[in-house]
């Protein structure tokens, strides 16, 4: 059977895949240094005021964080789960960690 060619057009529903640029990443070394996003910065500032460094489950609008944010935190070393949560096990409950205190300072 042979091919045809034919011209992908967005429009005509034809399969077009948009690539994004590879972005390199710089590490982060051991002691958890980096830059914090916008939505790190928030998460973590708030574990600042709350007893032992809790974290919040929601946003300020009762959104729930996003597991990419909690995550990603975790990794660096700036937060660090606490306790399961036996209502909804899917969910982490974490506490800022002293790396992440010395983070927030750091990036203000």
């Amino acid at each position: 059977m042979p091919v045809r060619n034919r011209k992908l057009d967005p429009a005509s529903g034809g399969n077009v895949v948009a690539l994004q640029p590879h972005r390199h990443r710089a590490r982060d070394n051991a002691t958890g240094a980096g830059t914090l996003s916008g939505a790190q910065r928030e998460w973590l500032s708030r574990g600042l005021t709350q007893p032992g460094g809790k974290l919040p489950l929601f946003d300020r609008d009762g959104q729930k964080i996003s597991d990419r944010t909690v995550k990603s935190c975790i990794r660096k070393g700036w937060a660090e789960p606490w306790f399961e949560n036996p209502i909804k096990p899917d969910w982490l409950v974490c506490k800022l960690t002293d790396s992440g205190r010395k983070a927030l300072n750091e990036n203000t």
